[in-house]
């Protein structure tokens, strides 16, 4: 499940771009340099803060924003089968 803080945690600014991945069936926001470590070999990467930012048009966004966008990447994952 994908929620709100991690989200908001995808848009801190940081200089190892974060990125959100589901590993083991839970959402986990992590630097883009620990992506090819053993530890996340295979995950499933769904977005970076380099394009949520993009998307979105702004790297700030409200306690509503958070949540529609947690629940629109969910529902993506769930349509997935993740």
């Amino acid at each position: 499940m994908i929620t709100p803080e991690q989200v908001k945690a995808l848009l801190e600014p940081d200089a190892d771009e974060p990125t959100l991945i589901v590993v083991s069936g839970a959402g986990v926001v992590v630097p883009a340099s620990a992506l090819g470590t053993d530890r996340y070999r295979g995950a499933m990467e769904i977005i970076s803060r380099k394009d949520l930012v993009a998307q979105l048009g702004t790297d700030v966004a409200s306690r509503h924003d958070l949540e529609e966008i947690a629940a629109r990447l969910d529902a993506a994952l769930t349509r997935l089968g993740a």
